[in-house]
């Protein structure tokens, strides 16, 4: 009894131990690749951000496939299709997989060349920014099926067409990024999923390619690769609206910035400058402003253009265009430096990560 009760101690005593290690959820990452209207998979390890390309990958997809997301139940992915102007349902298995639910849900009548999905956090609607009708169209998102169905009143016409798009944390609000002859964000209120426009429109700088809000809802930063500049914004915690920060925009010391990431701790932005192949580091001050990091910027592959972040916040993931490949990289949170883990080639250029919460 004594050998039994002895061996049972260390069995648990080791699961323990193994437990105490390291996570053993499994992550998985989705890159689009429009040129060949695929979608490459991944499975991260969550200890390491290393990247292992799924059994089965690339999956095929839709026509110029430009978009993805994750429904926060980790069983649905959605893919918007600009060449055929529609949305394809996937169910994820539990290793990751991929499967096409057909028929696909087209965003016409109304709604072409679908570039842009985001998704709220609960999983209750999906938003779709149709580059050349410049409208964004709104679907409810049915919980058991993944099933997408058009809101009333769906799509609701933009004035400017749309370069990105983010909701705020608590999906409340739609901001959407354009240039007519300067560069705008449009600020949007949902009810219900429905999106009324604010009166209010803020400028930025020229092109507005990158979006980003800080975890917190309390500022909003935009990339602006017509003019190498970065513009703050603080946010109405009521309304949604934007009000730019003194000194804003703020200049940068490398070329075409498109793509920007808050980190989870809401203490770094991280600012993909596709031009000079590197991810500039800002501090971000208790209101908003930025300050470059004496140990950035960090080299990537040629023309960074998309970054995420795992669910962990300790890793990041870069899509290259020049030489098409996800990067991985870790962040010290302590001093927000990035460290290369890996590169892994997709073949073609990626236009949208999506990473498993």
């Amino acid at each position: 009894m004594r050998k039994k009760a002895v061996a049972l101690f260390l069995v648990c005593a080791g699961l323990a131990l193994c437990l105490s290690c390291g996570t053993t959820v499994s992550r998985y990452l989705y890159a689009a690749i429009p040129t060949a209207s695929q979608i490459v998979a991944y499975r991260e390890d969550p200890n390491s951000g290393v990247l292992m390309l799924l059994a089965g990958s690339p999956i095929t997809a839709g026509p110029s496939v430009q978009s993805v997301v994750i429904h926060p139940s980790k069983k649905f992915l959605y893919a918007a299709n600009s060449g055929e102007n529609d949305i394809s349902l996937f169910t994820i298995a539990s290793g990751g997989g991929l499967t096409e639910v057909t028929p696909r849900t087209s965003v016409t009548p109304g709604g072409t060349t679908p570039t842009l999905l985001v998704m709220d956090s609960a999983g209750s609607f999906l938003y779709v920014a149709n580059a050349e009708s410049n409208n964004i169209s709104v679907f409810s998102i049915d919980s058991g099926s993944g099933a997408l169905s058009p809101v009333q009143g769906s799509p609701f016409q933009l004035g400017l067409s749309p370069l990105t798009m983010k909701l705020s944390p608590n999906g409340n609000v739609l901001y959407v990024t354009g240039q007519v002859a300067q560069g705008y964000v449009e600020v949007w209120t949902l009810a219900s999923g429905v999106p009324s426009k604010l009166s209010q429109v803020a400028q930025t700088g020229n092109d507005p390619y990158g979006l980003a809000i800080d975890p917190s809802g309390a500022h909003l930063y935009t990339a602006n690769v017509g003019d190498n500049s970065i513009s703050e914004f603080s946010i109405d915690g009521t309304t949604g609206a934007l009000t730019e920060l003194s000194g804003s925009p703020i200049g940068e010391s490398y070329t075409s910035p498109v793509a920007l990431l808050v980190d989870n701790s809401g203490k770094y932005l991280y600012v993909a400058n596709e031009g000079s192949g590197n991810l500039a580091a800002y501090a971000i001050g208790s209101d908003g402003a930025l300050t470059l990091l004496t140990n950035s910027p960090f080299t990537t592959n040629a023309q960074p253009s998309l970054i995420v972040s795992d669910p962990s916040g300790k890793y990041l993931f870069v899509g290259n265009q020049k030489s098409p490949a996800i990067q991985s990289f870790s962040l010290d949170t302590s001093s927000g430096t990035l460290t290369s883990i890996g590169s892994y080639s997709v073949g073609n250029t990626p236009t949208s990560i999506a990473m498993s919460p």
